[in-house]
């Protein structure tokens, strides 16, 4: 289902930042094997985040290749950390090559296996958290970050409008329908439940962002 109208599209594909070099061969890469990746629109989102939030370690809950990892770090200090995360080795191996040739490479960790698991086995609090793995896990992960995120930090989720997840139910289910779930895939079932616990949760405002395949951004406030 789309999300936007071709006209809109049209106007964010317009307006996003361009590539660097190494985005623009990562995102052919994509395009050539069907890989899906947020792409420059999202992309831009969140190099403003880190910037906003003045970001100086990142926590990627599914890490792909690495796309989504060099548009966080565009908008993080020189000396942040970033710590990348997939259960894929041959995707790891070339996030490893993508961002050593990023100029990246020497301040991330990768790190392969399941991202929840992982997460419990790193220190401390983190300024940014993405949520791009298994989309029925999304609101065990929060539960596991909610406490280690720095107060004026984020966590972003992506794929709450548009990938493995039923669009239609969840907008149903957004308005109060709760039958709409009734049937509804794994996936799409996790959607929601992120969105009421991340909702539910005093420390943080939530909005969703019609970019790219839908970003749910919440904020830690206290």
């Amino acid at each position: 289902m789309d999300i936007l109208t071709d006209e809109t599209r049209r106007f964010l594909a317009a307006t996003a930042p361009e590539h660097d070099a190494v985005q623009a061969e990562m995102a052919t890469y994509a395009d050539e094997h069907g890989f899906p990746i947020i792409g420059p629109e999202a992309g831009g989102v969140l190099r403003v985040l880190a910037h906003l939030a003045d970001a100086k370690r990142l926590f990627e809950f599914g890490s792909g290749f690495g796309y989504s990892a060099t548009w966080f770090a565009e908008g993080m200090a020189d000396d942040a950390e970033l710590y990348l995360t997939e259960h894929d080795a041959h995707e790891l191996d070339m996030a490893r090559d993508f961002l050593d040739r990023a100029g990246l490479a020497d301040r991330t960790t990768f790190l392969e296996g399941d991202a929840l698991d992982l997460f419990e086995g790193v220190d401390g609090e983190f300024d940014l958290v993405l949520l791009d793995h298994q989309k029925h896990r999304y609101a065990e992960a929060f539960d596991l970050v909610a406490d280690r995120v720095t107060e004026g930090g984020v966590v972003v989720a992506d794929n709450v409008m548009r990938g493995p997840v039923d669009f239609g139910a969840l907008t149903d289910w957004s308005e109060g329908k709760a039958e709409a779930l009734d049937g509804a895939d794994a996936d799409t079932r996790g959607i929601a439940a992120f969105l009421d616990a991340v909702r539910a949760d005093p420390r943080y405002e939530t909005i969703v962002l019609p970019v790219g395949s839908g970003l749910a951004v919440s904020t830690r406030v206290e």
